[in-house]
């Protein structure tokens, strides 16, 4: 672990996203839910096929047009750590008639509720919208830490929200960019 805020619920750490022993990961996933690049095709290939045909199903009864961006689902973990997979699409930068903000903090904000809504008291995020789809990550740190700060504001359930960053450049970009008001 890196840092914590919020009295220790949420924690920045740097690791492999699909090794968390946590409730639920978080997939930045893309609208299709059928596995891609970076996060999305590395949960994927370690979940298994098993995750891979829940995200078709969903396709099938709920989403047939794709996942909307913002909007969050849930999925076994299949081979995974985690015994739930949480995907949500995140903005691209740019692409979203200047609701990039406002989408970007949903994907927290449902993921969160979609926690909740399952009982579960512990979640993992990467850092969504960061990579491919090119959401500066200084901007990404601010909407995302304040997502999680109102959400842990209003909800006592989830004990533990962690930020897993692939490398410790990204991890140390966080810590310089969150806009946690309650610190550790």
């Amino acid at each position: 672990m890196i840092e914590s805020f919020l009295r220790g619920r949420v924690t920045v750490t740097v690791g492999d996203i699909t090794q968390q022993r946590v409730d639920a990961i978080v997939n930045a996933a893309n609208s299709t839910l059928l596995g891609g690049g970076g996060v999305d095709g590395a949960i994927h290939r370690a979940g298994g096929s098993q995750i891979l045909e829940e995200c078709r199903e969903i396709r099938r009864s709920r989403f047939p047009e794709g996942l909307p961006t913002g909007e969050a689902v849930i999925t076994s973990g299949g081979n995974l750590p985690a015994p739930y997979v949480i995907h949500t699409v995140g903005p691209i930068r740019g692409a979203e008639g200047g609701r990039d903000v406002e989408l970007l903090a949903a994907c927290y904000w449902n993921s969160l509720a979609l926690a909740v809504q399952h009982n579960l008291s512990s979640v993992a995020f990467p850092s969504i919208s960061t990579g491919a789809y090119r959401y500066p990550r200084e901007e990404a740190a601010a909407v995302s830490s304040k997502a999680i700060e109102d959400f842990l504001t209003a909800d006592n359930t989830l004990k533990q929200v962690r930020l897993v960053f692939y490398q410790m450049g990204d991890a140390r970009l966080f810590s310089e960019n969150h806009k946690f008001r309650n610190g550790a």
